[in-house]
């Protein structure tokens, strides 16, 4: 959408968010393998590919990283229910993810809004958000954060029940990606 109405910096920002969001599911895809459960993949609905304006787009990714923050709750409050500690620890990083994740979609919300249908302002938007690059990260950083988290508690992280398996494995990955 936005390469189409010729607003690069807007398509940048969207671009470099795929990335985070693919490594955000393959962190889910390698815990879950690495509990000795198996991840099912099923068929995503498609996304909008058109809206009214760039300020509906951010508003739609918004709404989405909100019930995506909603799904993960969800895992935590299941996991405390199972007593499944290792899985708790894991999600904990996604609990913190969200709050970036929401309040990085709500700032361009609030200043798509205040500038409204001014082009200048719009354009200067452009032009912040072509400055986003990808953020480094290390996939094995985050086990070894849980590992260590949990070892200091005197948390075993054994694998998780099978009722918590189920769900993940079928909604974990999808949850991540906005795919349930």
């Amino acid at each position: 959408y936005f390469d189409h109405i010729n607003l690069l910096g807007f398509s940048n920002w969207m671009k470099i968010q795929v990335q985070e969001e693919l490594v955000h599911a393959q962190k889910f895809y390698k815990y879950i393998n690495d509990v000795s459960a198996r991840v099912t993949m099923l068929a995503i609905p498609k996304p909008a590919a058109e809206f009214d304006s760039p300020l509906a787009a951010f508003q739609d990714a918004l709404a989405h990283e909100r019930s995506v923050t909603k799904r993960i709750y969800k895992l935590v409050d299941l996991a405390r229910q199972e007593s499944d500690h290792g899985t708790e620890a894991f999600l904990q990083w996604f609990v913190t993810e969200q709050v970036e994740e929401e309040s990085a979609a709500d700032a361009i919300v609030q200043k798509l809004k205040l500038v409204g249908k001014d082009a200048q302002g719009l354009f200067w938007i452009d032009r912040e958000l072509s400055g986003r690059t990808v953020a480094a990260t290390e996939p094995s950083a985050h086990r070894l954060a849980v590992e260590a988290g949990a070892k200091a508690l005197g948390v075993h992280t054994s694998a998780p029940d099978l009722q918590t398996r189920k769900i993940m494995g079928l909604q974990l990955v999808q949850s991540s990606l906005g795919w349930a």
